[in-house]
C-alpha cells in the first residue's frame, strides 16, 4: 500500500488559486481519463500490470464482429470466455469511486461544475454522484441501441439469452453495450454535447490524462483558444503542462479534494479551507 499523499505549502498555494479560477468562471467543464481511476484500483491498459498487458488485448475490429454476428457479441458480454474480457469486468466491477470521484460530484452539487466529461468506461463518476455526465466512450454496465442512441440501465432492461442481440423500445433498432468498441465511431449524440460543453466553458478541468487522445483532445485547446483557464491535475508532466494556467502535481484523489475544500470555503465566509 503506498504512503498518503501529503499536500506541501507550495502546492496548497497553487490549489487554492485553481479554487479561485474555478469559482470565477461562468462555466467549468472537467475531462477526466484513466489516471483517475487509477486510484480506484484499476491500472492502465498498457504497460507494466496493465490490464491488456496481462490479459490480452480487445480485438481491433471488435465493432464489425458485432455487425457481423450480433448474438455471437451478446453470448460473449453474458458469459465472457475471452480473457481480456474476463480481466476488465472483473476490474470494473471491483473498483469504488475514491476521493477525485467524489470531490468532482461535490463541485456539481455547489454549482461549480457544469459536466463532466470522462474517457472512462469505469462508472465511478455516476456511483459517486455526478449527474451532469458525459462519457464519451461509453459505460460499461450501460446499453445503447446503435440506431436512435438511446441507453438504458441494464437493472431496467430485460435480456432474454434465447433472443439476441435485444431489440431497442423506442426504434427498433440492435441494442449492444455501450462501450465504444474499436471501429466503432463515437455516439454522435455525445460527442455534440461535449462541443457544446466546451463551447460555453471558460474553465477546463484535465484530470488524470494527458490530453492527446482525440478527439478530447481538442477539448483543452478550444478552452485555450477562446480566452479560458486550464487546470491540470496529474502527478507527471504531459504535453499540455506549458499550456496550463495551473499545474497541480500530485494523485487526483488527494488534490482534488483539497480542491473542493478551498472551493466550498470561499463559499461560505469564515470558514477555514
Amino acid at each position: 500500500m503506498s504512503d498518503p499523499f501529503t499536500i506541501a505549502p507550495g502546492l496548497d498555494a497553487e490549489i487554492a488559486r485553481a479554487a479561485g479560477l474555478l469559482r470565477a468562471a461562468r462555466s467549468a467543464v472537467a475531462l477526466t481519463g484513466a489516471g483517475l481511476s487509477v486510484e480506484s484500483g484499476i491500472p492502465p491498459f498498457r504497460g507494466p500490470g496493465g490490464l491488456w498487458t496481462k490479459h490480452g488485448e480487445p480485438p481491433l475490429d471488435g465493432y464489425q464482429r458485432f455487425l457481423r454476428d450480433p448474438a455471437k457479441a451478446w453470448r460473449e458480454r453474458l458469459n465472457p470466455t475471452e480473457g481480456w474480457a474476463r480481466g476488465l469486468r472483473e476490474t470494473l466491477d471491483a473498483a469504488r469511486p475514491n476521493p477525485g470521484h467524489l470531490a468532482l460530484a461535490g463541485l456539481e452539487q455547489r454549482g461549480l461544475l457544469a459536466c463532466v466529461i470522462t474517457q472512462n468506461i469505469d462508472d465511478l463518476h455516476r456511483q459517486a454522484g455526478s449527474r451532469a455526465l458525459l462519457e464519451i466512450h461509453g459505460n460499461h454496465r450501460w446499453l445503447r441501441c446503435i440506431d436512435c442512441h438511446r441507453r438504458f440501465d441494464p437493472t431496467g432492461f430485460a435480456v432474454d439469452p434465447e433472443r439476441l442481440p435485444p431489440l431497442c423500445p423506442e426504434c427498433g433498432g440492435w441494442v449492444k453495450g455501450d462501450t465504444v468498441q474499436f471501429g466503432e465511431p463515437i455516439p454522435p449524440d455525445v460527442l455534440r454535447d461535449c462541443y457544446r460543453a466546451v463551447e460555453r466553458a471558460d474553465c477546463m478541468l484535465l484530470i488524470g490524462t494527458s490530453g492527446t487522445v482525440y478527439p478530447a483532445a481538442e477539448f483543452p485547446l478550444e478552452v485555450l483558444r477562446a480566452g479560458g483557464s486550464l487546470i491540470e491535475v496529474n502527478p507527471y508532466e504531459s504535453e499540455l503542462s506549458p499550456l496550463a494556467t495551473v499545474s497541480l502535481r500530485g494523485p487526483g484523489g488527494a488534490v482534488m479534494e483539497r480542491l473542493l475544500q478551498h472551493a466550498a470555503a470561499a463559499a461560505e465566509p469564515g470558514r477555514a479551507a
